[in-house]
C-alpha cells in the first residue's frame, strides 16, 4: 500500500506547505511515510482537477489518498461527487482525512476480522459521504452570500468589481515569456488556467 498526499489550495490560501506538514506528521505518527504528494490551485467544486486525476490515475488498487479535511477533495455537488467517489471505489482507493477520525482505521493493521473491517469501511463511507455535502453546503452558502453582498453594493452604487492583481499579472507575462506552457504557468502563478489565457491576451 502506498500513501499519496493530496493538497489543494484556493484562490485565498495560497500556501499549501502547512497542511503538507500536517499530512506528513500524521503518517509519522502512524508508522507511514507519504510516497508523493499532488498539490494544485484550483476549486474544490470542480472536477477540472490534473493534479487530482493524476494521482487517481498514479494510484493502484489499494493504495491510500491522504487529505487534510474532506473539503480539499470535494466542494462538488451531487452529481460531481458521484463521479469522484465511482473513480475512487473502481480502483478501491482508501481515503484517510485528518478531520474524519473513523477513516484513520485504513492505516491500521488488517488484523480484526472479515466483519469488522466491513463494518468500519461502511461507517467511514456514509461519513465521508455526508461531510462531501457539507463542504458543498458551506460553499454554496458562501457563494450566496457573497452575491447578496455584491447585489447590495451595486443597489447603494459602490462596487468597484474584484481589482485585478497585478504582481500576479506581471508573473503570468514573465513566466509565458519565459515559454513556459498555460498549464505550467497557471501552476507557479497559483492561477487557473482561464485566468493564465485572459491575462495573456489583454
Amino acid at each position: 500500500m502506498y500513501i499519496f498526499g493530496y493538497l489543494r489550495a484556493s484562490a485565498h490560501d495560497q500556501d499549501a506547505s502547512r497542511a503538507q506538514q500536517r499530512l506528513k506528521a500524521f503518517a509519522l505518527e502512524h508508522n507511514h511515510r507519504v510516497a508523493g504528494w499532488y498539490v494544485e490551485n484550483a476549486s474544490g467544486a470542480s472536477l477540472q482537477r490534473p493534479e487530482l486525476m493524476r494521482l487517481l490515475s498514479d494510484a493502484e488498487k489499494g493504495d491510500l489518498i491522504l487529505i487534510e479535511q474532506v473539503d480539499r477533495l470535494s466542494r462538488l455537488d451531487d452529481a460531481g461527487w458521484e463521479i469522484l467517489r465511482k473513480q475512487i471505489t473502481d480502483k478501491q482507493l482508501a481515503i484517510v482525512s485528518l478531520d474524519l477520525p473513523t477513516s484513520y482505521a485504513a492505516l491500521m493493521p488488517h488484523g480484526s476480522d472479515e466483519f469488522t473491517r466491513s463494518m468500519l469501511t461502511a461507517i467511514n463511507s456514509m461519513m465521508l459521504d455526508m461531510l462531501a455535502a457539507i463542504a458543498r453546503k458551506d460553499y454554496t452558502d458562501r457563494r450566496r452570500r457573497q452575491q447578496e453582498g455584491v447585489r447590495k453594493a451595486k443597489e447603494k452604487g459602490v462596487y468597484r468589481g474584484r481589482m485585478p492583481d497585478q504582481n500576479k499579472h506581471d508573473l503570468i507575462r514573465s513566466l509565458r515569456h519565459q515559454g513556459k506552457s498555460i498549464s505550467e504557468t497557471a501552476r507557479l502563478a497559483g492561477v487557473s488556467e482561464r485566468t493564465v489565457t485572459r491575462v495573456s491576451k489583454s
